[in-house]
């Protein structure tokens, strides 16, 4: 059996040795590295106690724990809403400029900053991605739009 070889526009023939077949296909490249880490904008921002406004930060993916060791806090279980600020101040790994987020500072957002994490949290979790397909309504051409950078109401 003969193979032709093609390099640098030159084509060269192989025949392949006794006992050797087809060598397997290249690999394909290599995959993206999971992402697990996504910035966003707050649409307010969480003003802190001087008076600066925190609008971009930083959101990790949820894990197990994340989720299960908000149900052992007090706070939680006499009041379940409770969970998805706790559950905030877990994931959420940076604010603007403050040292760190915590519950505490999640609790004093102002409620659309608070939904829209809610809903960043939904997305980067429950879905996987920050993109959406859409279709253009007055073209009818199909294409996918990046949800994680988008400000709520845009």
């Amino acid at each position: 059996m003969r193979r032709q070889i093609e390099t640098a526009g030159t084509v060269a023939s192989h025949s392949p040795k006794s006992g050797e077949g087809d060598t397997a296909p290249a690999p394909a490249s290599a995959p993206e590295p999971l992402r697990t880490e996504f910035d966003f904008e707050l649409p307010r921002g969480y003003v802190d106690a001087s008076g600066t406004a925190h609008k971009r930060g930083s959101m990790r993916l949820s894990t197990a724990r994340d989720e299960l060791i908000p149900l052992r806090d007090v706070r939680v279980r006499e009041n379940p809403p409770f969970l998805s600020v706790v559950l905030l101040g877990r994931v959420i790994t940076r604010l603007g400029t403050l040292p760190e987020v915590n519950d505490g500072i999640v609790e004093n957002m102002f409620a659309s900053d608070l939904a829209f994490l809610q809903d960043f949290y939904q997305q980067i979790n429950a879905e996987g991605h920050t993109r959406a397909a859409v279709t253009c309504p007055s073209c009818a051409e199909n294409f996918e739009v990046e949800l994680g950078a988008s400000r709520l109401g845009e």
